[in-house]
């Protein structure tokens, strides 16, 4: 039997956004035959009655405060993870985590650096797409439309150019936590302090009206197109994450045009960050059909109310193929590995 150690929880404000996907995770994948172990990376190895505790399923409609993150952030477990005999004794490592902690490379260097098997892009390209400034750079040397941008301080002139209204957001957290719609210069300073609570780079974008798409990759392959009709103006965190905040469409009402155009421009990201396994990358389609490519999550949520798994189902892959099919792909990669280091 297949042994998976099932990476969630962390100290990032999207704390109960893992925990939410690792519940679905967990079951997904003991229904398939998996031995599971369950770690969060704040308190060690769950035991069952911490797992009935924690994972629930449920995403609480406020992002935990600095306070309660800080109260976590001094008790992560960091290079002592790879330590744990649980986590070592796996054949996969599966992370259910999201923000810099978890899907910013620095998670991904550690599992690299003890040779442990895990689902997900590697370190480098985990980097790149955390970095929303680096990615931008990357989308427009491949031809990718992306919102202009600055990051923080920018001069009143730059401001003028990127022009009303604005999105002022921390540059490498998920969610839209900390994100602002800014649409006067007074509410600027505001939006600014709001952002750098959750990380010390602060992006100002052009903020761009039309279709809100997300493309879904899985390997290299691109997933349905899917549109999101949130209930604010921003697909903020209360409409991801509350059921009837927002209508979601899978497949989204498009031409087979448009289609393909969209999926073929979301696996250029994904191939441009030099990432692996699966990816969502998400768009605003405006009234004139540009695309423009906002940014890609290199591990997207997998919380009920989640995307990729649309996105994935969509395409015919129900939720425990996606787990299994990314299990299996780490797996290949770490037989391909030992067969090259027997060769040599």
């Amino acid at each position: 039997m297949t042994r998976v150690a099932v990476l969630t929880g962390g100290s990032t404000p999207e704390r109960d956004v893992a925990l939410a996907g690792a519940t679905q995770v967990v079951s997904a994948l003991r229904a398939a035959g998996f031995d599971v172990t369950v770690v969060d990376t704040v308190t060690g190895v769950l035991t069952p009655e911490q797992e009935a505790e924690l994972l629930t399923g449920v995403v609480e409609r406020e992002a935990p405060t600095t306070a309660q993150l800080a109260a976590l952030r001094h008790r992560e477990l960091g290079p002592l993870l790879t330590q744990l005999p649980e986590v070592r004794a796996a054949d996969v490592v599966f992370p259910v985590l999201h923000g810099r902690d978890g899907e910013g490379g620095e998670l991904q260097d550690l599992l690299g650096q003890a040779g442990l098997p895990f689902t997900g892009s590697d370190a480098v390209g985990s980097r790149m797409a955390m970095a929303k400034d680096l990615a931008k750079e990357r989308f427009r040397s491949v031809g990718l439309a992306t919102p202009d941008w600055a990051m923080w301080p920018v001069s009143e002139g730059r401001l003028e150019q990127l022009g009303l209204p604005l999105i002022v957001k921390p540059s490498r957290v998920g969610s839209t936590i900390g994100l602002s719609l800014v649409e006067s210069l007074d509410e600027m300073e505001a939006a600014v302090e709001r952002a750098a609570r959750y990380d010390d780079d602060v992006m100002v974008e052009r903020f761009v009206r039309g279709k809100e798409l997300t493309v879904g990759v899985l390997g290299d392959t691109p997933l349905a197109v899917g549109e999101i009709i949130p209930e604010h103006v921003v697909f903020d965190y209360e409409c991801k994450y509350t059921p009837g905040m927002s209508k979601e469409i899978f497949p989204a009402d498009l031409s087979e045009v448009e289609t393909a155009r969209l999926q073929n421009d979301a696996l250029r990201a994904h191939r441009v960050l030099s990432l692996r396994d699966m990816s969502r990358v998400d768009f605003i389609l405006t009234p004139d059909q540009t695309a423009y490519c906002l940014e890609v999550n290199t591990l997207p949520g997998l919380a009920p109310t989640s995307l990729l798994p649309q996105s994935a189902a969509a395409a015919g892959i129900g939720f425990g193929e996606l787990c299994t099919r990314l299990c299996e792909m780490a797996l290949r990669r770490s037989e391909g590995t030992k067969a090259t280091s027997k060769g040599s």
